[in-house]
């Protein structure tokens, strides 16, 4: 396909909602590993409870976050997933776009046949369960395929530039990892917003990152790639790193005075803490500065999906979509993301 924004099309008319069956095909891991761990199997479809509204999956979407709850890393993770195996998502994914078909107790903001989008407990499947303060309304005439990679990776850049950043606008705002589910979102939103936007990502990714709005892109593979802004004594009102990597010294070096660095990636470090160790130092080195060093937490949050509504109905919020796979196509897809190949977010049509 190509890769582009805006590519998956209109949105597909809708069967009449029916009551749901009682199992369903999922993707599902009964233990942490690589990409052989990931195994389709029938289960039951599970009920709504409070608060809760069961969704028919009409697409889901897969990045790193999914990667990293696959491989139990950083263990610290384990705690939220299951200590010894995932016990308590033995079924992966969290960004769904489908319809409602039943509602729990509580549930009454959205009604059978709505169709809806955000984060839903294990949406690698045919049916879903998600609370309903996680979904908002589907806009209108945009295809679920379109809508499912946004929730997870297009908030959390939405809140790292709007709430980390505090962007307004006309800023200079650099994006580390701009090729990736996050990054490739927080390059639109910016551009969207008035921003002159810098991207930073390997050779092979700049022209998507360019389509999606960077004015410039940096190679990351380059030695030291940062020097030459250094040297030009260039400086961003907002370094959004979605890397991990560098050290925080450096992106400081980055950062205008009164600028602000958002960390969203916790890539390397340990097993054990992986990349939190790092960020944990970084705020804490931020109490005595004049920079704002924020370690974002995502929330996930229906209002502010039903904020991003408008850029995605303007046309300037879309995904950068690299593949479109069925349940069947979950654990080949996961093998090219951890090898690196993926652009973007991988769209799940079950």
């Amino acid at each position: 396909m190509d890769h582009q924004p805006n590519d998956l099309g209109a949105a597909a008319t809708v069967a009449p909602v029916s009551a749901p069956p009682s199992t369903m095909r999922a993707v599902q891991h009964l233990r942490y590993g690589d990409a052989g761990v990931l195994q389709l199997a029938e289960r039951d479809v599970p009920r709504p409870g409070r608060g809760q509204v069961l969704v028919r999956v009409r697409a889901a979407a897969i990045d790193r976050g999914t990667w990293h709850v696959m491989r139990g890393e950083p263990w610290l993770a384990r705690l939220a997933f299951g200590l010894r195996r995932p016990s308590r998502v033995p079924v992966p994914g969290r960004d769904v776009a489908g319809t409602v078909v039943a509602v729990g107790d509580g549930g009454t903001r959205f009604a059978v046949g709505d169709e809806v989008y955000g984060t839903a407990l294990g949406s690698l499947a045919e049916y879903a369960v998600a609370p309903v303060v996680r979904l908002a309304p589907a806009p209108s005439g945009v295809a679920a395929a379109t809508l499912a990679p946004i929730p997870v990776s297009g908030l959390t850049a939405w809140q790292a530039l709007r709430d980390g950043g505090r962007l307004q606008p006309g800023p200079r705002v650099l994006v580390i990892g701009a090729s990736g589910g996050v990054g490739s979102f927080a390059v639109q939103l910016a551009h969207a917003c008035g921003a002159e936007v810098v991207g930073v990502c390997s050779a092979s990714k700049a022209d998507a990152v360019r389509a999606l709005g960077a004015d410039r892109v940096i190679d990351r593979r380059v030695p030291a790639w940062w020097r030459p802004l250094l040297d030009a004594d260039e400086r961003f009102d907002v370094v959004l790193d979605g890397g991990g990597r560098l050290p925080v010294r450096t992106l400081r070096r980055l950062v205008a005075p009164r600028g602000a660095l958002v960390l969203v990636g916790a890539e390397g470090g340990g097993p054990v803490t992986g990349g939190m160790g790092r960020q944990l130092r970084a705020v804490l080195r931020g109490l005595v500065s004049r920079q704002r060093i924020v370690m974002l937490v995502a929330r996930e949050s229906g209002a502010d999906l039903e904020g991003l509504n408008g850029f995605v109905e303007r046309g300037q919020l879309s995904p950068y979509v690299d593949r479109v796979v069925d349940l069947d196509g979950v654990a080949d897809a996961m093998r090219a993301l951890e090898r690196g190949e993926v652009t973007g977010k991988i769209v799940v049509v079950p």
